[in-house]
């Protein structure tokens, strides 16, 4: 059975003004995700999709396809409104992608394993694949898996956030809420979007999503039930709503269809929110060669 890692490689960074995936971080003209692949090659990964917009596929297959060649079992999906259940056809005529949850439908005619899912413009360091890659061969079925940060290994002082913050019970999720986060003079404010919620300190240990999940091919039916039903409660506010995957999780925790493990990680995320901080990436990328950790050109031709 494949060992599959998909790639959510869809969006565009609006604070960061751009397609941040393909921003060149290493000294060899990498991209972040290039990372990305070569720590999942590492810890076993044997097949990697990447979800994308159509019109960037060429320059995904001459970049980074290109580089994989031979590496690493490649496979490309375009994240369409045309896919959609029947009932929500109407869909089809939204101007914007219709979110993360989406995404990860798109992928259901050429994923039929368990599957580890990640964001392309995030850095999630090596330990977390290894992570994954053991929950992925060991897991019971239907028990998925989120690894986990300290909330400390995830932020700086340059501006806002989005978190999304871990509650638990005997290592199992309970709920995610997403948050703005801020740290201001070594304090961290939470901010919940829900504004039922109040705004708090948080602990630096505080533990968080940064979409890093282990799932399986059982997801994609779940989904499709929720957009139709999604679609029904929001039908005076269709171009506007997304449909995120993490209430696609917490709905699925909360009607009993699955459980979701806590996978901690004591690896340092690393991500470029703002244009301020791509020097500081690239810093901590070279830093990481230096010291061994990477080669200085990832992937060498065949």
């Amino acid at each position: 059975m494949d060992k599959t890692l998909v790639i959510l490689a869809a969006g565009m960074g609006s604070r960061f003004g751009g397609l941040k995936q393909v921003e060149e971080v290493g000294p060899g003209g990498e991209f972040i995700l290039d990372y990305s692949v070569y720590d999942a090659i590492d810890a076993g990964f044997n097949k990697v999709v990447f979800v994308i917009k159509k019109e960037n596929y060429e320059f995904f297959k001459n970049t980074v396809g290109k580089r994989l060649d031979g590496k690493i079992k490649i496979e490309y999906v375009f994240q369409d409104n045309k896919i959609l259940p029947f009932e929500c056809e109407i869909l089809q005529n939204r101007k914007k992608p219709l979110g993360t949850a989406h995404a990860i439908y798109s992928c259901k005619d050429v994923v039929k394993e368990p599957f580890m899912i990640i964001n392309a413009d995030d850095f999630y360091g090596k330990d977390s694949y290894i992570k994954g890659m053991e929950f992925l061969v060991n897991r019971l079925d239907n028990n998925y898996g989120l690894i986990t940060y300290e909330l400390k290994n995830t932020i700086t002082e340059l501006g806002e956030y989005k978190r999304g913050i871990c509650f638990s019970e005997n290592g199992f999720l309970v709920k995610l809420v997403e948050s703005r986060v801020e740290m201001k003079n070594g304090e961290i404010l939470i901010k919940p979007f829900d504004k039922k919620l109040s705004s708090y300190v948080a602990s630096e240990n505080e533990l968080v999503s940064m979409g890093m999940l282990i799932l399986d091919s059982n997801i994609f039916k779940y989904i499709e039930e929720k957009l139709v039903e999604y679609y029904k409660k929001n039908i005076d506010n269709l171009e506007n709503y997304e449909f995120l995957l993490p209430d696609i999780l917490s709905d699925g925790i909360c009607d009993g269809k699955f459980r979701c493990e806590i996978i901690k990680t004591d690896a340092v995320w690393m991500g470029i929110t703002y244009k301020e901080e791509v020097d500081s990436f690239k810093k901590s990328i070279n830093l990481l060669v230096e010291n061994g950790i990477y080669p200085k050109k990832l992937f060498k031709k065949n």
